[in-house]
């Protein structure tokens, strides 16, 4: 199964279920505020939602969706038969339903997925947070690897299979955005993983990049976070 098309239409039902997904927890979420005082979810499930949530949205449903637009189109508008490297392409997909069921099961654990925002914040992510963090930590692992290569396979792709005549200043429009989508992707996830990866050794392992009491500065977090944060949104 590593047809483009078929890869392209996988991410965008994965996408769709994901949608739904984060639209439900969005409703809870809106529901809980609709008066003040306690309706319907805990305060901590509550914060843990808002965490799942952004997360969802995100890596979820925004980027797969773009992702499988990129399956779909970007061979077709080049004129290659499949994208260049169809078997991890594929990998690339399947890893997804993985690293969001380990996301959506942190929320039902003791202490749960973490009450520190989809941004999560040092030092309440490292300092402060549940032992759940590990899975949630490492879900965005999954999440980055699968991103990385997918762009690697759109840069191949659209560096090595153009059809003869298929310059680069007769590239349509998308295929050009997805090139620079493709290379800032491979330039910022590793940064992100880098981020969560201090974060869980804060928690776990005694260090204390983000613990002022180590030496470390919350601050940096935010940093490195946006290092990531605007190149990927």
């Amino acid at each position: 199964w590593t047809n483009h098309k078929d890869i392209g239409s996988l991410y965008l039902w994965f996408s769709f279920i994901m949608f739904l997904t984060g639209g439900a927890i969005s409703m809870v979420i809106r529901a809980e505020l609709f008066q003040p005082g306690l309706q319907l979810v805990e305060p901590n499930f509550f914060n843990k939602m808002t965490t799942v949530h952004g997360l969802i949205m995100v890596f979820g449903a925004v980027m797969p969706a773009f992702t499988g637009l990129a399956n779909w189109l970007i061979p077709m508008m080049i004129g290659a038969k499949d994208m260049a490297l169809p078997r991890m392409n594929n990998w690339s997909f399947w890893i997804l339903p993985f690293a969001f069921t380990m996301l959506l099961s942190s929320l039902f654990m003791e202490g749960g997925g973490g009450n520190f925002g989809w941004t999560f914040y040092a030092p309440l992510s490292s300092t402060y947070s549940p032992d759940s963090t590990a899975l949630f930590v490492f879900a965005i692992h999954i999440m980055g690897i699968s991103s990385m290569m997918g762009a690697i396979n759109v840069i191949v792709t659209i560096v090595n299979l153009r059809a003869p005549g298929m310059t680069w200043m007769k590239l349509p429009l998308f295929v050009w955005t997805w090139l620079i989508t493709a290379f800032l992707l491979i330039a910022v996830m590793p940064v992100l993983a880098g981020a969560v990866t201090m974060v869980l050794t804060d928690k776990f392992f005694g260090t204390s990049f983000f613990d002022t009491a180590g030496g470390g500065d919350p601050v940096m977090f935010q940093h490195i976070f946006w290092f990531f944060g605007h190149p990927e949104v």
